[in-house]
């Protein structure tokens, strides 16, 4: 298979969809890939380097989606890249289509078939290929948080885990999965006060056996969101549905009740934001705004600012189904692998992920009637 792998062209996007070591094993097992000139620069990885893992380097995007059968991205496709867009291509990517429907749209106008690495799903509902960037985001919102509260960025003047004789600070999480059980990690870790909610009680166990005292678990509901936010210096929001837009879980009234110079970061907000005030998508460039007093946090590719990690990390998740969509094509790959199949969002003009076609209210058909 001829695979092809573009620079990305988000604001600020310095990760690119594929390491050398995963280009060295793509060619070992016979296929030919393509990547844009300096696509890896921003994560480290050079031209040079990516010839001798056996790469063919393109001078521009059009030749590569031209030449390819499958495109490799971090990123959805920008509008500048619809035009490259065609019926037999493979888009394998993160699409978050339920924050962008105009390019759902596109991509069933173009019947392209776009699989999306956040819908990858196992039996037991584990998203494999959205966990290692959840994990840096995870991770990051808290990094992010602590350094949004000192005062010359907005914040209350505080330092997130204290010195003896003063307060930590309050950190308060609104789900319990990757991203929130990472966060609640690095926060336990400055020695903040973390307190997680969520709607399953059995992931609330689990997060209480592993810190047992020193996390307090709640169960998520508007009344006690809002009263916890209340005297809150830090708000993360950590809520995912496959597929789907983020559900809004603080209103902007609950807002308008936290504490001045407080922060709100929300990891949820490539897939439209859980709070309500997160009114917009910012970049790394101009990440924050203040909103009733509060500094909001609302960067749509967060892991984007460590690009080096976060480029390995991705491509240690997605290369093995990279090689099966190869290997085997796209009939037998989603045949043979029901957790690849339920990545699929669009295919032949159609949208094929339930969560996808509810979230825009657009017509859903099933993938099987179609295969």
């Amino acid at each position: 298979m001829k695979i092809g792998v573009p620079a990305e062209i988000k604001a600020q996007e310095e990760r690119v969809a594929i390491t050398p070591a995963g280009v060295e094993t793509l060619v070992r097992a016979g296929h030919e890939v393509f990547i844009e000139e300096n696509a890896g620069l921003g994560s480290g990885f050079s031209n040079e380097i990516y010839e001798k893992a056996g790469a063919k380097l393109i001078e521009g995007p059009e030749e590569i989606f031209e030449k390819s059968d499958m495109i490799l991205k971090v990123k959805e496709p920008l509008e500048q890249e619809y035009d490259f867009l065609r019926e037999d291509l493979i888009l394998f990517t993160y699409l978050h289509l339920a924050a962008v429907p105009e390019l759902a749209k596109k991509l069933v106008e173009k019947q392209v078939t776009g699989i999306a690495y956040e819908t990858v799903q196992l039996p037991d509902n584990g998203l494999p290929l959205l966990t290692p960037m959840s994990e840096v985001a995870g991770r990051m919102s808290v990094q992010i948080a602590s350094r949004l509260l000192e005062k010359y960025l907005g914040g209350m003047g505080i330092l997130m885990g204290g010195v003896p004789g003063t307060l930590p600070a309050k950190v308060v999480i609104i789900g319990g999965g990757v991203v929130g059980a990472n966060a609640a990690k690095m926060a336990l870790g400055l020695r903040a006060n973390v307190i997680i909610m969520d709607i399953n009680l059995d992931r609330l166990r689990h997060l209480n056996d592993i810190y047992a005292e020193s996390l307090t678990t709640l169960y998520s509901n508007p009344y006690t969101i809002r009263q916890q936010i209340k005297d809150a210096d830090v708000l993360i929001g950590a809520v995912l549905l496959a597929g789907a837009k983020a559900p809004c879980l603080v209103t902007e009234d609950m807002v308008k009740e936290m504490k001045p110079g407080s922060v709100i970061v929300d990891v949820a907000i490539d897939q439209g934001g859980s709070i309500e005030t997160i009114d917009r998508v910012t970049t790394h460039e101009n990440p924050t705004y203040i909103k009733h007093g509060v500094v909001h946090y609302s960067v749509a590719n967060m892991p984007g600012a460590v690009p080096r990690t976060s480029t390995i990390a991705l491509t240690n998740a997605t290369l093995p189904y990279v090689l099966k969509l190869a290997d085997m094509g796209l009939t037998r790959a989603i045949d043979k692998n029901p957790d690849l199949k339920l990545g699929v969002n669009t295919y032949k003009g159609y949208i094929v992920h339930k969560g996808v076609a509810s979230s825009m209210d657009l017509p859903y058909k099933d993938i099987d009637d179609l295969l």
